[in-house]
């Protein structure tokens, strides 16, 4: 809006008291002239239609052409006695007499009000608002110094003047009406939901939801800058398509809010993915770098979603709206489906409300939903080589895996599950965890990159050059720095060939961003027909190192391939990569067979080819948390346990006689504990061999002549209360369908499923029964079995 509204273009107008839409041409300070002028407004208008009929009909008569006999051309009656300006509150009003002569044309009030004798007490009210909004926009018209907003004020006004002389309602005279374009933000936004959070649970869904809500209400209320304010911060762009939908949002969304009298639509509705583009860049800048201002001022229930979940939504929304192929921009996307809108409420001519960023009670409401995943769940795509920018993205935890993975069961401890939440609840406690601003000497090496990136500081992002599209301005910029940073960390490396690699269409480049600015980035060459990528270059800018950019990279990028359905990095590493890489997971043993990937990538003299194996179970850029996590939990329950072992042992005296070392088994009380001696064996790596190995062990268990207590689940008429006293029950038909459903990965886990059984058995039933001898015989024919195949020692 215009300087005189009192508030910056381009802003979101968020004071200390929230966000405030901005009066058209209002005085005063930003919160309070916005605020106080729509308030005034109102009270105006409320104070005159409580007025006495007379006096509604001389302020008519004001705007009424004269009806009296005979040509008479005057447009309004005139006092000839006008009241002082500014008007005297303390003055007796003065009575209304219809017989008072006008000024201009010397017929009376009566000839100019003639008209308006019988019309109802509502339609006068309503002619009255008019009057009230046609004075308004006079008053904006003398006040705006902007030209093109100056121009739409006093079309404004002349249309609302003409609705009075024809006791009309006005109607605004467009080439198109609204919507502008479709689908409109709204939609589009609630696409972009549906297609990238569609798999989340009820509550993290509540959370998407919030988000979207947020961001739709900080459109509807944002101060479109004026087209010349933006000729000058952009002054290479066309703006005369800016130029028409400025107009259009004056004239049926920000004017509206305070010329009630005049239809009101909400921005989200009637504008759609163009005008999206013009403002999104600028607002999601000044709204992320507000918050973090105005972060002390955020209620503690709202500040993990402003600071750490809004940001990475904007970034992920962003990637939608600029890029050239996203499908929420599609009029058929997810035709005919229900639920899950983010709709807003019809608006309604109410003075206008305080509002916060982190106003929950807003006008734009949000359904439930079966959809709703802050991780994206888009299938690979076969565009993907011609699209120039894709967003580095998580996978859904439901996608398929190979040898239906996703359908195996939780694994289960003999921890119990009220044991284990008693713990999470300690470990989670925000008493108890420390300011994450300060960073352990301890943390993994991601850690401070993963905190940046919650908070907005660095974005990620898979970019490439494209052929078949016109080039976008802040991709080619991003690739000049990718060049560059590259071309200054590998100086080995010619400029030239950096240079073709980074703009080749084949070659795409996760781009690391740091206050709009390239700092690093990893190019690469995706192969899907082969199943593997080649790693090209990998840098990060020498004064942005040693800040766990380069894991956080990787990881991200090791995300992005598992979405794409390719497990395998191959990549030639110099000398000094070779550290790194490593520590990346990497290493000198190639999965990838030989023939699959010789003649496709390209060979370095003196560098070593190293290849990385990804598992497509593990979120890469949460795994150090993930692992921390599990430490802590051990950690806990491992106090507990010490906690409960009351006995005190002498401390060994061996030592002083010489001797160097002991087995730990001999230590006094150790097994009491529950410690347990680790199982010593080959851990078959192909997955193949191991199933039939396990298949055989197993299928050599169940035909065994004492295994006929344990083939299937007990069953509770048969063993009454067996399941309060085991918490863990497990059975061959079970182990058999895990078996089946791959869950066996490692020896480990079968094993500890079949010695379940026995310990199970022994822990029910007596000593002296069956079942007791039938476990322990079992169980020495079963690691009989185990040692023949090699998976223990003998």
């Amino acid at each position: 809006m215009a300087d005189s509204a009192g508030i910056q273009q381009g802003s979101p107008a968020i004071g200390a008291a929230g966000l405030v839409p901005a009066a058209p041409g209002a005085g005063g300070t930003e919160g309070s002239g916005a605020a106080g002028g729509s308030a005034r407004i109102v009270a105006k208008k409320a104070q005159l239609r409580s007025s006495p009929r007379p006096k509604k009909l001389e302020k008519l008569g004001i705007y009424s052409s004269c009806k009296a006999e005979g040509p008479c051309k005057c447009n309004g009656w005139k006092n000839q006695n006008p009241p002082p300006t500014p008007p005297q509150t303390d003055q007796q009003t003065n009575t209304v007499n219809l017989q008072e002569p006008c000024r201009s044309c010397s017929h009376t009030l009566g000839d100019h009000v003639s008209h308006l004798e019988n019309i109802s007490e509502e339609e006068m009210n309503r002619l009255l608002g008019v009057v009230l909004d046609v004075e308004y926009l006079y008053t904006c018209v003398h006040k705006e110094e902007d030209a093109d907003t100056k121009q739409v004020y006093f079309s404004l006004f002349k249309l609302l003047r003409k609705s009075i002389l024809q006791m009309g309602k006005p109607m605004l005279e467009a080439q198109e009406s609204p919507p502008f374009e479709k689908p409109s933000i709204e939609q589009g936004v609630n696409n972009f939901v549906q297609y990238k959070f569609s798999h989340l649970p009820s509550k993290e869904r509540q959370t998407i939801m919030e988000l979207a809500k947020m961001f739709l209400n900080q459109i509807n209320y944002w101060q479109l800058e004026t087209p010349s304010q933006r000729r000058q911060r952009v002054p290479n762009e066309e703006t005369a398509g800016y130029k028409v939908n400025y107009t259009r949002w004056l004239c049926y969304c920000n004017v509206p809010q305070f010329c009630d009298s005049l239809p009101r639509y909400e921005t989200t509705q009637i504008f759609g993915r163009t005008l999206l583009r013009s403002v999104f860049t600028i607002m999601r800048k000044q709204l992320l770098e507000q918050a973090r201002q105005e972060k002390d001022k955020l209620p503690p229930e709202k500040r993990t979603l402003i600071l750490t979940h809004f940001p990475k939504f904007l970034s992920m929304l962003e990637e939608e709206v600029y890029s050239h192929s996203s499908p929420i921009w599609s009029l058929e996307f997810l035709a005919g489906t229900t639920g899950g809108q983010i709709p807003v409420q019809t608006v309604t001519s109410a003075p206008p409300v305080t509002r916060s960023l982190y106003y929950s009670a807003s006008p734009v409401s949000v359904e439930p939903s079966t959809c709703g995943s802050v991780s994206p769940a888009r299938k690979p795509n076969p565009a993907l080589e011609s699209n120039p920018v894709v967003v580095g993205e998580k996978r859904k935890p439901s996608e398929p895996l190979h040898h239906e993975e996703n359908k195996r069961p939780r694994v289960m401890g003999d921890i119990p599950m009220d044991l284990i939440n008693e713990v999470m609840a300690t470990i989670t406690d925000p008493a108890t965890i420390p300011e994450t601003s300060l960073l352990s000497a301890h943390s993994a090496r991601d850690e401070a990159a993963r905190l940046e990136e919650r908070r907005g500081v660095i974005e990620f992002h898979v970019i490439g050059n494209s052929l078949n599209q016109k080039p976008n301005k802040r991709i080619l910029m991003w690739l000049v720095g990718l060049q560059n940073v590259f071309s200054h960390q590998l100086p080995r490396m010619p400029k030239e060939y950096i240079t073709r690699l980074v703009f080749d269409p084949k070659h795409k480049t996760l781009s690391l961003i740091k206050d709009g600015r390239v700092i690093g980035g990893i190019c690469f060459r995706m192969f899907p027909s082969q199943g593997f990528t080649e790693i090209v270059f990998c840098a990060v800018t020498s004064n942005e190192q040693v800040k766990g950019y380069g894991t956080h990279l990787m990881n991200h990028l090791k995300e992005y391939h598992i979405k794409h359905e390719i497990l395998n990095f191959l990549t030639y590493a110099d000398e000094y990569a070779i550290g790194y890489f490593k520590k990346q997971g990497f290493s000198k043993d190639i999965k990838v067979p030989k023939s699959k990937y010789v003649g496709y990538i390209k060979d370095y003299e003196g560098a070593t080819l190293m290849g990385c194996e990804l598992n497509p179970s593990i979120p890469y850029t949460e795994f150090s948390v993930i692992i921390k996590k599990q430490k802590e939990i051990i950690k806990k329950l491992i106090e507990r346990k010490q906690a409960q072992i009351r006995k005190v042992y002498p401390g060994l005296s061996c030592f002083k006689d010489g001797v160097r070392q002991i087995p730990i088994e001999s230590i006094p009380g150790i097994r009491e504990t529950g410690w347990k001696p680790a199982g010593k064996g080959k851990e078959l790596k192909d997955p193949e061999q191991l199933y039939s190995t396990l298949k055989s062990i197993l299928q050599h268990v169940k035909s065994h002549q004492n295994a006929w207590p344990f083939m299937e689940p007990v069953k509770k008429t048969e063993a009454p209360g067996y399941y309060q006293v085991i918490r863990f029950p497990m059975d061959l038909k079970t182990m058999s369908e895990r078996l089946k459903s791959r869950y066996y990965t490692t020896r480990k886990l079968f094993m500890a499923d079949m010695q379940r059984i026995f310990t199970n058995c022994r822990e029910y039933n007596p000593p002296e029964s069956e079942y007791y001898k039938c476990a322990n015989l079992l169980e020495k024919f079963f690691y009989g079995k185990i040692k023949e195949a090699g998976l223990i020692e003998k």
